[in-house]
């Protein structure tokens, strides 16, 4: 097992790593609206996404992975409305194969956002 973290993404809330890489496998922990600085991007459930879909992509750089590698997604957000803007956003990373999915509405997320994403990649593909 080799812990991954990146200097791309914003540090973790609390004691784990952005990921755990496993052989061929990788496993991210969730990914939430941070920037770097550890600021909530925004209130808007849109730049929100896009702001996790891009420290998922610097989580999985520094594992050596893209988004190709991807085959599961779990997506957990605070509002079901929220799904098709989600949705759209989220679909814009992925092209060719589509990863499995699962989603799910949750009362409460870290620092109360809207959207957290976690993935399970693999180099093998």
């Amino acid at each position: 097992m080799e812990p991954i973290n990146s200097k791309n993404a914003p540090e973790a809330l609390g004691p784990y790593s952005h990921g755990m890489k496993v052989g061929d496998m990788f496993y991210s922990s969730g990914q939430i609206p941070l920037t770097l600085e550890g600021k909530v991007v925004s209130d808007d459930v849109e730049e929100q996404t896009k702001q996790v879909m891009e420290n998922i992509g610097a989580v999985l750089e520094a594992a050596d992975l893209g988004y190709e590698n991807v085959v599961k997604t779990m997506i957990f957000i605070k509002d079901m409305g929220d799904f098709p803007l989600i949705n759209d956003v989220y679909g814009a990373y992925f092209t060719g194969k589509l990863p499995a999915r699962s989603c799910v509405e949750v009362s409460r997320l870290p620092k109360d956002v809207k959207v957290e994403i976690e993935v399970i990649a693999s180099k093998t593909q």
